[in-house]
């Protein structure tokens, strides 16, 4: 199994490419760097496991929500290679892909711990997903919303909770109740392509890959679209 995986939801910007259970990467913070920098980093990749594209079976990309320039250069990228090369792609969300980097130290065999990832989605709004560990994988318990951090809920079921992502920098906004049930935050996460791998691995297994033109970047907000590429 060969997937190329990409990120550019947030200011992070990478590449991943798992074969079999060979995992390598490459990631830059550079928040308006990702149209220079994405491609070369897929090129390296490949070249470092000496593939060529024509050999992938996948790829992978995180769908959002997020950064709506930065899912716009990545959902755009993908349908391209995947349309040329006649593979599928593996939507991941990008909230679930910072909830899986906590997983290994928190819960790697699944536990009553949930995970409140929340970015900054500007306008005063902030990305909301909550997520338990399941089979290795982090699942979604509600489903993802953008609102005010005012308005932020945890659903029921966890009984210790983990926080993470951008949007943790407004918990100054956020419900009293809420904050306090969580034990630690971690605001500087951000999603990485090597999550973004893994996840899709998992979602091929399961038969949730898509075709090259139903690739679509996830904004959650209503006035926002997305169109597919010209005649596809």
């Amino acid at each position: 199994m060969k997937i190329l995986a990409l990120d550019t939801s947030s200011e992070g910007c990478s590449a991943a490419l798992l074969v079999d259970d060979q995992l390598t990467d490459r990631f830059s913070l550079a928040p308006r760097g990702h149209t220079r920098l994405l491609m070369p980093m897929v090129r390296d990749l490949l070249s470092e496991q000496g593939l060529a594209p024509a050999q992938l079976d996948a790829i992978a990309f995180a769908c959002g929500p997020g950064s709506f320039t930065g899912l716009r250069i990545a959902t755009g990228v993908v349908q391209g290679l995947a349309y040329g090369l006649g593979i599928p792609v593996l939507p991941v969300s990008s909230l679930a892909a910072v909830a899986a980097q906590l997983i290994p130290e928190h819960a790697p065999t699944g536990t009553d711990t949930g995970f409140a990832i929340a970015f900054d989605a500007r306008m005063g709004e902030v990305y909301w997903g909550c997520f338990l560990c399941r089979d290795g994988e982090p699942k979604l318990i509600v489903p993802e919303r953008v609102c005010r951090p005012e308005s932020l809920t945890l659903p029921d079921g966890p009984t210790t909770w983990l926080g993470a992502g951008s949007g943790w920098r407004l918990e100054a906004d956020m419900p009293g109740a809420l904050v306090n049930s969580v034990i630690d935050v971690d605001p500087t996460l951000v999603p990485r392509a090597r999550e973004v791998a893994l996840l899709g691995r998992g979602a091929w297994q399961r038969g949730e890959s898509v075709a090259a033109h139903e690739a679509r970047p996830v904004y959650l907000r209503d006035e926002v679209t997305w169109n597919k590429l010209p005649g596809r």
